[in-house]
């Protein structure tokens, strides 16, 4: 499998089980650092960094996946935030 298809397999799989995170903060929190980490790291040509950087990322991945598991056993209200709202039709 190619380092670039490798790559954007490890950032879906990052982004994915981030969305499961149950607090609001840090699910927020870890989309956007997993975001700005691929963009940062986008033009790096050295193989050892990169080797480097996807070992790294797929040990976050694992650390996000205990988190998720930990965030479901002691699971809080939601925040105002993320209640979705309905829209009532307007009166005019």
């Amino acid at each position: 499998m190619s380092t670039r298809r490798q790559a954007l397999t490890l950032y879906r799989n990052l982004l994915r089980e981030s969305a499961k995170l149950p607090s609001y903060n840090f699910r927020m929190y870890a989309a956007r650092k997993i975001r700005d980490t691929f963009r940062a790291n986008k033009t790096i040509n050295n193989f050892e960094e990169i080797d480097r950087q996807m070992a790294t990322g797929k040990d976050n991945l694992e650390l996000i996946r205990r988190q998720v598991i930990i965030g479901h056993l002691y699971t809080t209200d939601k925040l105002v935030i993320e209640h979705k709202k309905k829209l009532k039709p307007s009166d005019d």
